[in-house]
């Protein structure tokens, strides 16, 4: 290795800004300790206030069997539209009608009231339309804002996103609400059997079809876990005993791993920076590392250094986006690793679309290797945190459901997670990810459907019983 910083090649003083990506196998399975500790004191009753990953329990007590049957509303809130959704399950056959509606921009900005009747009127409005006003009909709700769930059926907001404000919703259970406007507005025999958020129902609609999935993931623009744990293992668990399966879907909400500075040993200076003009500093510092809210953000940082230091892109104009935070989009980077030949055609688009006009191939070349190793880095740490899931649930077989536009659209998460999953669990265990279809609409019928079914199978014990 050449002495003195001068006599360093251009190749290797990039590499000096970018080994920081670069973990070994060892740092992983660091990662994966460190995870199971935290998950051990999420789950235990006198640590879970001070644990960084609270480990809800999510009141989910049994994956579908195949046996669930009948039509079930699911209504899907989590942005600026919502869709409300007929689901009729025969057996392993699922057929679904559904329908988006929009929410104006005065609802979100107004009051609950407003808020959950518009969405009751849209409720009544499709349930008139599939001509099943006549019926009782159970509704599985996804609900993808913050929330403290007390029971299946009963979730208080912890704090509107996404550009919601509705005031008098925050601290309310979230599933009165929806009921008490649904008196008021509709004719509609509505019951709200289970609020879910979209890892739960991620898992359910694939465990449908799959008896063997466990675990569900979301890598989209958050990133979460859920899986099946024992309830001897959950000290949170306060609810009398019941004729239920002794088990319950835990929601890890695992994105806040490491906010107590215990991954402060793999985080780059780009992550420090990136996480200094967040919303929320020194929160969710592992979804920071993989999510596709951050992932472009983090290129965006270690490009922005190399062409400051000279090693790249010598023709960029200072006014371009790329100087610009927030302007280099995580679809980008899919497109970039999209590229297999010398003529990098995607690459040169983004970078014009950044308003760079004179680059070299060999620009070409190192953006790319950028973003190779940050969504690398970001696909390990995700199969980091599902091989230390894996470990722990212990079943020789299993399939992870998986769901979020980072993992369906970028060309390499999928296959880079099972290389290091394979690495990194026991010798003999098997694993798929397999991509789930509709969590947050058939997912949350399916919620609903096994809540029934279980209320059915308790209400025939109880008349034998009594008999």
């Amino acid at each position: 290795m050449p002495s003195t910083k001068d006599q360093l090649t251009k190749y290797e003083k990039i590499e000096a800004f970018v080994k920081g990506f670069k973990l070994s196998t060892l740092t992983y399975k660091r990662v994966m300790t460190l995870l199971n500790s935290e998950m051990k004191s999420g789950l235990t009753k006198q640590t879970n206030h001070v644990a960084d990953i609270k480990m809800f329990p999510t009141f989910v007590r049994s994956l579908p069997d195949g046996t669930e049957k009948g039509e079930f509303l699911a209504l899907d809130l989590g942005g600026t539209n919502f869709r409300v959704l007929l689901v009729k399950l025969h057996g392993s056959d699922v057929e679904i009608e559904s329908k988006t509606y929009l929410i104006p921009q005065r609802i979100m900005l107004g009051t609950g009231k407003q808020l959950f009747d518009h969405i009751a009127d849209c409720i009544g409005k499709f349930v008139k339309d599939h001509n099943i006003q006549g019926q009782k009909l159970p509704l599985g709700f996804t609900f993808s804002f913050p929330c403290k769930q007390e029971d299946l059926a009963a979730a208080r907001l912890s704090k509107w996103t996404k550009g919601f404000r509705c005031e008098g919703v925050v601290g309310e259970n979230i599933c009165h609400l929806l009921h008490e406007a649904l008196k008021r507005r509709t004719n509609c025999d509505v019951e709200i059997i289970a609020v879910v958020n979209d890892a739960v129902g991620t898992l359910m609609s694939a465990a449908h079809s799959d008896r063997n999935c466990e675990i569900g993931l979301i890598l989209g623009t958050g990133c979460n876990a859920c899986y099946m744990e024992d309830l001897d293992n959950v000290g949170l668990w306060e609810a009398a005993d019941d004729d239920h399966p002794q088990q319950v879907i835990i929601n890890t909400e695992w994105g806040a791993f490491g906010d107590n500075g215990c991954l402060d040993f793999i985080r780059t200076e780009y992550d420090r920076e990136l996480d200094t003009y967040s919303i929320n500093p020194g929160k969710q510092i592992m979804e920071k590392m993989i999510s596709g809210m951050y992932m472009g953000e983090i290129v965006r940082l270690v490009l922005e250094r190399l062409t400051m230091e000279g090693l790249l892109l010598h023709g960029a104009d200072r006014e371009c986006l790329l100087f610009e935070r927030g302007k280099f989009y995580t679809k980008y980077v899919s497109e970039i690793e999209s590229d297999h030949d010398e003529f990098f055609a995607n690459t040169k688009q983004v970078l014009e679309e950044l308003g760079i006009e004179n680059f070299t191939t060999e620009d070409c070349k190192i953006v790319k290797y950028v973003c190779t190793l940050v969504s690398a880095r970001a696909a390990f740490l995700a199969a980091a945190g599902l091989a230390t899931l894996i470990n722990k649930i212990g079943r020789k077989e299993m399939t992870i459901a998986v769901d979020g536009s980072l993992y369906r659209f970028h060309p390499r998460f999928h296959n880079l997670m099972c290389l290091k999953i394979q690495e990194l669990i026991r010798p003999g265990q098997k694993f798929k990810l397999a991509l789930s279809h509709d969590g947050s609409g058939k997912g949350a019928a399916l919620v609903a459907a096994v809540a029934m079914r279980l209320r059915n199978i308790k209400g025939l014990k109880d008349v034998e019983v009594a008999a």
